[in-house]
């Protein structure tokens, strides 16, 4: 390979999503000779915000909840006066009705009627008694949400958007998606929550509030990038395309960027960390790996995503946070309205609706024009009684390639395989959604990333660590 640029750091930082960011920071703070380097133009990955004629928004919209002080801390510093604290107000549209999500008992017999929802407290209680005396195997996600939350809420609401979203069916889905996603919480926690003033503090699902940017999600990866590059390089718009290792350690990376004049640049290091989808990671590797190892990679899914944005000449739509759509006959599964996060979302007296379509690269909703998919949600927006047809102002289209990782039953076979051949290399770590293949909120893809740099730091001087140290709170942690 033809390389026209040769160059040298400490460690490097393959991603510059939030997890390789909050690498970079950590390490950069401690004095590290650091490089990240990122595909995009742009960096945060899915936790970017999109700016278009005056208008602002995120991909899918995403929320800052933490219970880690030391990683609320930090994004409290670096944004400063930026943060709001937003309240959460989420629905379902199920069936022409809106039910509360999390589900309150209340409103739950409102919107069913007391013969379903009475069936659906009885059915949970039956579930627990056959827990009790049972030892039922929990494999997939049905498995899961039917213990805890019944069957009958289970057929109700979670299969059907379940289905919506991953395109499998539920008895396919592992549990540890929903374990990840939905942690501790159950149809017991959330009645207690309504009835007797339960906290749901350690639930982020119950989460009644959450901190928030004013100019969008983006401002925390922008605030990263602008520490990191102080005394460190962010390489954006360059795609890796070869790693090279030899023995039990990885040596370089080799990336290139532009399209007709290309460049190609080789960075090598001491220390790797990785953010980058693992599958392709494991596909860069030169030498090659096993086949097994190849094989294992290539069976790792991901879900892709579509998002159709409405720019709307009015100043709001709805009140809520999210709004969730079960049903197939509804081409998008949520949507949000970014200015009732922040005013500073959208030009006076406008809006805007971020609609999110899940689907797989080359199905129809990925191969449909930009035009069909902009005609196709107006339309469903007006037959939903969201907006109407004079107000559109404008439309964004964008495909979001493996936003989610796929977690089908028997997925783990292949991780662990993955994993276990990358363990031989010494200076490498994973961190993040992509690099560690799991559901990971944004504080938790932060948290890896600075959990990775700590480790590097740990076999550095003790200056260094000494002065990252005093750069955290006191007497705070996980």
């Amino acid at each position: 390979m033809d390389v026209t640029n040769r160059q040298t750091n400490e460690v490097v930082i393959l991603g510059a999503g939030l997890a390789g960011l909050g690498a970079g920071y950590t390490l950069s703070r401690s004095g590290a000779d650091i490089l990240v380097i990122e595909a995009d133009a742009t960096v945060g990955g899915l936790a970017k915000t999109i700016h278009y004629r005056g208008f602002r928004f995120d991909i899918g919209g995403h929320r800052f909840k933490t219970n880690n002080k030391k990683t609320e801390y930090l994004v409290r510093q670096i944004l400063n006066n930026e943060l709001l604290v937003v309240r959460r107000s989420s629905k379902i549209l199920l069936r022409d009705k809106y039910f509360d999500y999390p589900l309150k008992p209340l409103n739950a017999v409102s919107g069913m009627g007391i013969p379903k929802a009475s069936g659906i407290i009885l059915d949970y209680a039956v579930e627990q008694i056959r827990q009790r005396f049972g030892d039922r195997k929990i494999v997939s996600l049905e498995d899961w949400v039917v213990r805890h939350f019944g069957r009958t809420l289970f057929n109700i609401y979670f299969k059907e958007y379940s289905e919506k979203v991953w395109g499998i069916d539920c008895n396919r889905i592992c549990m540890e998606w929903v374990e990840q996603r939905i942690q501790r919480l159950s149809l017991g926690k959330a009645i207690r929550k309504a009835l007797f003033k339960y906290s749901g503090r350690d639930v982020h699902t119950l989460a009644s509030e959450f901190l928030y940017p004013s100019q969008g999600i983006g401002r925390i990866a922008g605030k990263l990038k602008e520490e990191i590059e102080k005394s460190n390089r962010v390489l954006t718009s360059s795609r890796i395309v070869r790693i090279d290792h030899c023995g039990d350690r990885i040596e370089s990376v080799t990336t290139r960027t532009g399209q007709m004049d290309s460049r190609t640049s080789m960075h090598k290091g001491s220390e790797f960390i990785s953010s980058i989808p693992v599958a392709t990671l494991v596909q860069l590797l030169h030498p090659k790996p096993p086949t097994d190892v190849l094989d294992a990679a290539s069976r790792l899914k991901y879900r892709d995503l579509v998002i159709v944005t409405i720019m709307v000449n009015r100043e709001r739509v709805t009140d809520q946070t999210w709004i969730y759509f079960p049903e197939q006959k509804i081409p998008f599964g949520r949507i949000h309205e970014p200015t009732n996060w922040s005013r500073k979302m959208a030009p006076e007296g406008k809006t805007l609706l971020v609609t999110e379509h899940f689907c797989f690269r080359g199905d129809e909703t990925w191969s449909a024009s930009d035009g069909d998919l902009a005609e196709r949600t107006i339309i469903n927006l007006i037959n939903l009684g969201f907006i109407k047809r004079h107000e559109v102002i404008d439309k964004v289209i964008l495909r979001i390639p493996r936003a989610y990782p796929l977690f089908e039953v028997g997925y783990t076979e292949q991780h662990d395989k993955i994993c276990n051949y990358l363990d031989r290399y010494c200076n490498l770590r994973l961190i993040g959604r992509g690099g560690m293949f799991r559901y990971y909120n944004m504080d938790h893809a932060i948290e890896s990333g600075i959990a990775a740099a700590e480790g590097v730091m740990a076999e550095r001087p003790e200056p260094f660590r000494e002065r990252w140290e005093e750069l955290s709170p006191t007497g705070t942690g996980s």
